[in-house]
């Protein structure tokens, strides 16, 4: 099965959970994008209380072999959605081999189309004005290291977009000309030949007019 590209900008990210799992339970694979760019519903500071709990919680016994954290974004999506899997069961494991994320756009998935989730997005679901974070921007306060790159490299990925869509409209533009030049000269043709039937009925009749 072909997998399906989703850019997840503009997501919120357990809207978007959610229907990912059902969808990696049907048996789909999906490839997740820029989950950096996904948003999480609330203030910047409640966000990040909640968020810096949850990292406090370990093993009380021995800390050192409790849990294991993750501060990347992509990785934060993974969480989310593996914690609406049955990821210990054949079933679940197995659907969770379909997924993949990634903070930025890998090169290999640049040209390929990529879609969104109608019922995860943030201007269907949150209210007009109500609070919201991005996600990249809540990972760099509890320890992300790789914000600035990502930032970076997505900046270069739209600038070889903008080039590479500059080329093609330049090229259509050409093309366009070209066809209709070509129409122009066909329709030309076409007039003449028109005009040259209509001079020759009107001599034909004229001649027998005179006759």
């Amino acid at each position: 099965m072909k997998p399906v590209v989703v850019d997840c900008k503009g997501h919120l990210k357990g809207r978007l959970a959610s229907v990912v799992a059902k969808q990696l339970l049907k048996g789909q694979k999906i490839v997740l994008v820029r989950c950096e760019e996904t948003n999480v519903a609330g203030t910047f500071i409640r966000n990040k209380i909640i968020h810096m709990r949850y990292l406090n919680k370990t093993m009380r016994s021995n800390p050192r072999r409790g849990h294991r954290h993750q501060s990347a974004p992509s990785l934060m999506v993974f969480k989310a959605i593996r914690g609406m899997l049955p990821h210990k069961t054949t079933r679940g494991a197995n659907a969770l081999k379909n997924l993949r994320v990634y903070d930025g756009v890998p090169t290999e998935y640049e040209k390929v189309k990529k879609m969104v989730i109608p019922a995860a997005l943030r201007v269907q679901n949150l209210r007009a004005g109500s609070k919201y974070i991005r996600l990249g921007d809540l990972a760099v306060q509890i320890g992300w290291k790789y914000g600035d790159v990502v930032s970076k490299l997505e900046k270069k990925r739209l600038a070889r977009g903008a080039a590479f869509h500059s080329r093609r409209t330049k090229v259509a533009v050409k093309q366009a000309a070209i066809v209709k030049q070509h129409l122009d000269r066909v329709n030309g043709v076409k007039v003449n030949q028109k005009r040259v039937a209509k001079q020759a009925a009107w001599k034909a009749n004229h001649k027998a007019t005179k006759a």
